[in-house]
């Protein structure tokens, strides 16, 4: 016959046997981040960013990316040149404490500093761009909420497999409510005057 006290020590061993704990994750804040970097965790060449708490490793850019890259500085040259807008490539976006995002382009308001004190949040974008290749479905899933979460206005993504600009627009904390696939014709920013990207061009439709 068990005794009670054996049964009181019974207890606690079945109710961890029920429910296992699982462990915690712990996500990294943006001043983590720096440390790590400072440290040398993260090397000045590593090509990552800070995406919901997790240091994430960016595709490696082929040359089409990067040719892609250098013809959309072109086409938003001339609202540089207009000082409508200030051209960020590939450097870092502060969205909140746990978000900082470094997307291929981003157009952002003019700031007297160029953003030397502090980097861009979301109130200074009019517009970011993705080019895509494998990272397509990360593009259109995790980034896109991200940044309509965050309210930046109009999000792009060049898809270089299926050759054609995916747009969303009109943000939202759930996500964005107006979506059009462009593959060709001509693209222009909502918030950016003056600008607009010839899709056919871009993707060599013309021929190059």
């Amino acid at each position: 016959m068990m005794k009670a006290d054996d049964r009181w020590r019974a207890r606690p061993m079945a109710a961890t046997l029920e429910r296992p704990l699982a462990p915690a994750r712990r996500r990294l804040d943006v001043d983590a981040y720096y440390r790590m970097a400072e440290a040398g965790i993260l090397a000045p060449d590593d090509r990552v960013e800070l995406i919901e708490g997790d240091v994430i490793d960016m595709v490696p850019i082929g040359s089409e990316h990067a040719g892609q890259t250098m013809r959309l500085v072109r086409v938003f040259a001339g609202a540089v040149a207009r000082e409508q807008v200030l051209l960020s490539v590939q450097g870092p976006l502060r969205l909140d404490a746990i978000n900082e995002p470094q997307p291929d382009l981003a157009l952002l308001r003019p700031r007297a500093d160029s953003y030397r004190r502090s980097h861009p949040s979301a109130v200074d974008v009019l517009l970011v761009i993705e080019i895509a290749g494998s990272s397509l479905d990360y593009d259109r899933g995790v980034k896109r909420d991200l940044y309509a979460r965050h309210l930046v206005p109009e999000y792009w993504i060049v898809d270089l497999v299926g050759r054609a600009i995916e747009v969303f627009r009109a943000p939202t904390s759930g996500g964005y409510t107006e979506t059009l696939r462009v593959a060709g014709g001509r693209l222009r920013p909502v918030l950016v005057a003056d600008t607009e990207l010839d899709v056919g061009e871009l993707f060599g439709l013309h021929g190059d």
